[in-house]
């Protein structure tokens, strides 16, 4: 199968005499966005408000997703019910920059600080006279084996 599509495959040239043209699709986030009230058979659709913004503590008829009976579904009910992931607003994208800030500075400052107060090593380094050159098998150093191999 996999040698008769290698067969039959059109080379590059072909590609190059007939260039593909780039058609983007035009998509909308949302059906209820383009203005034609005829398109869902006259229904009426609500705002889209997120259920999350609605009055938990009011009496609704499905306290779980917070609507009552017999109120009309938006379009795009799955976006907007009470298990879509929810809009975050605790603060502003600003303060979360400050926050960020914030935390960035303390951090380099405390480790500035524990670098400036850190002990030293709690030994001096030990010193060899003209060096390492004999410790670790310089010219002026006794050979483990002879030349020719024998001790």
């Amino acid at each position: 199968m996999l040698s008769r599509r290698l067969a039959t495959a059109r080379p590059l040239t072909h590609l190059l005499r007939n260039p593909v043209t780039y058609r983007p699709q035009i998509r909308y986030l949302s059906q209820a966005d383009i203005e034609d009230p005829n398109m869902n058979g006259g229904y009426i659709n609500p705002p889209a408000i997120p259920r999350q913004f609605r009055d938990p503590y009011a009496d609704w008829w499905d306290k779980q997703e917070r609507r009552n009976y017999g109120e009309p579904v938006h379009e795009d009910n799955d976006i907007l019910g009470v298990f879509s992931p929810e809009e975050y607003t605790h603060f502003k994208p600003g303060w979360g920059a400050v926050c960020l800030g914030i935390f960035v500075a303390t951090f380099l400052g405390l480790v500035t600080v524990v670098g400036v107060y850190y002990p030293d090593m709690p030994a001096v380094r030990r010193g060899y006279e003209g060096g390492l050159d004999r410790e670790l098998g310089g010219e002026g150093a006794v050979l483990a084996r002879t030349e020719d191999g024998v001790d």
